[in-house]
């Protein structure tokens, strides 16, 4: 299977994902958008991989990238293929598929449970998985659910965790693919946005994650992955 991965700065890459792929004998090929890397047609993927980011996706004066990268994800969709999305991958996915994005009530950083909805515990993907799903979190923005989608999952900050479209458009708010060390980029890269908040771990608390919680992340990550690959090549 061919995999390309759309990365929006240089400390939020696909992490545990590419080492996903490599055990599974997948190939992953990157464009660097921050770096003007050439986005890819959709002839040369079977899987686009869209990460996370500190920008928003209505800020395409800053960052005018983000309109190529809306026209490639909007090409993925119209052929058919399998797209996955990470935190501002997510938010870029429910906004093509015509949802409003927008700032949620509460920012949402650190280690907090996802709860399954009835559709997420019905689902190929997150069925018979254990609840609460542990998940780490860093965003400010949400969205509204696309027409046609399925929520699959929640969390006391934010209703909008997970959704699957068309049973091949995957969107999640939060993090399953971080190690250690992406989690410690994305906190020295991004500390100014730790505020208080009813949702905002201090650095110490998500620093204070043992191995076993990324070993337990990782075993679920792979677990979606292996589901959402049979689920591509059934269809």
């Amino acid at each position: 299977m061919r995999i390309h991965c759309l990365q929006h700065v240089p400390f939020e890459g696909p992490a545990a994902i590419a080492d996903w792929a490599a055990k599974r004998g997948h190939s992953l090929v990157i464009s660097r958008l921050y770096a003007g890397e050439a986005l890819p047609s959709p002839d040369v993927f079977d899987w686009l991989l869209i990460m996370g980011g500190p920008m928003n996706i209505y800020q395409e004066l800053q960052y005018p990238w983000l309109a190529a990268e809306k026209a490639c994800i909007d090409q993925a969709l119209a052929a058919g293929k399998t797209l996955l999305g990470i935190c501002l991958g997510a938010q870029l996915l429910a906004e093509r598929l015509g949802s409003p994005v927008y700032a949620g009530a509460e920012r949402e950083i650190g280690w907090w449970p996802l709860h399954l909805t009835e559709a997420g515990r019905q689902s190929n993907l997150f069925g018979e998985m254990d609840e609460p799903l542990q998940a780490y979190h860093w965003h400010g923005d949400t969205f509204e659910l696309p027409v046609g989608a399925d929520c699959l999952a929640s969390s006391s900050a934010c209703v909008q965790q997970a959704f699957l479209y068309d049973q091949r458009v995957l969107g999640l708010q939060f993090h399953f693919e971080f190690t250690a060390q992406s989690m410690r980029r994305l906190i020295d890269h991004c500390a100014e946005e730790i505020v208080p908040g009813n949702y905002v771990q201090s650095v110490e608390q998500m620093l204070a994650a043992p191995p076993a919680v990324f070993e337990r992340l990782h075993e679920t990550l792979y677990r979606l992955l292996d589901r959402l690959a049979s689920v591509d090549r059934t269809t």
